[in-house]
């Protein structure tokens, strides 16, 4: 372990709620500077012909109670497409330079509106503009393509296709409303991995499960957690 304020190893009686234990990881890499952009995570899912996919997103929400973690997409990417005809999915946030390795397992469903209209205006316009822009995961003919699609979308806007891509939200510019196909998902988390990494390759390894009980269109209820020691 490389930063003493984290832990060598996991306490000899397990913790009964190890998302708040990921939670506290996840702020120490956000605060190490070390880290570049440490709030990456691997996500996969699995298409309707069982082949699985992975790829890189961003964790915007780590919610350790009640227990879910929120990135943001097109809702007619791939991986949206892919979480609609399965929402089974795994993810996992590695920091070398820590350590510290965390595993996800759960089931996904999409944000509440207001959650995604929310994290949307946050976004620099430039993001923005590109939410409205890219068909993210379609096929395009060329990058110049592309660019030209961005600003026939931000002319039908009402935006200026010239003015600084990375602006932040200004009270007096036209504001740019999210689009109906873009938003948030959050991860209901059933199954959690807590890994440090140890001496020798005697990392120190503990899994937890829950059970997870679907209560409306974006909620769960849960079980407590269930943990049990692992070997490396």
């Amino acid at each position: 372990m490389n930063d003493s304020r984290l832990p060598d190893r996991l306490p000899a009686e397990l913790p009964a709620d190890p998302m708040h234990v990921a939670a506290a990881w996840l702020d120490e890499a956000v605060r190490n500077a070390r880290v570049r952009n440490p709030n990456s995570m691997m996500l996969a899912t699995v298409g309707r012909d069982g082949q699985p996919s992975v790829r890189v997103v961003l964790c915007k929400q780590f919610v350790p109670d009640p227990g879910y973690i929120v990135c943001y997409t097109n809702y007619r990417s791939r991986k949206a497409r892919e979480l609609t005809e399965n929402p089974k999915v795994a993810a996992t946030f590695q920091w070398d330079s820590l350590g510290l390795q965390i595993r996800l397992e759960g089931l996904a469903v999409r944000s509440p509106a207001r959650e995604s209209d929310a994290y949307f205006a946050t976004r620099d316009r430039g993001s923005q503009l590109g939410a409205w822009g890219s068909d993210q995961s379609a096929v395009i003919a060329s990058r110049e393509a592309l660019v030209a699609q961005i600003r026939e979308r931000a002319i039908l806007l009402g935006v200026s296709p010239d003015e600084p891509a990375h602006r932040e939200p200004d009270a007096a510019a036209p504001p740019i409303e999210r689009p109906p196909h873009w938003g948030g998902i959050r991860i209901w988390v059933g199954a959690i991995e807590l890994w440090i990494e140890g001496k020798d390759r005697i990392h120190d390894r503990a899994a937890w499960k829950r059970d997870l009980v679907r209560s409306d269109e974006h909620t769960f209820s849960v079980s407590p957690w269930n943990g049990v020691r692992l070997q490396p």
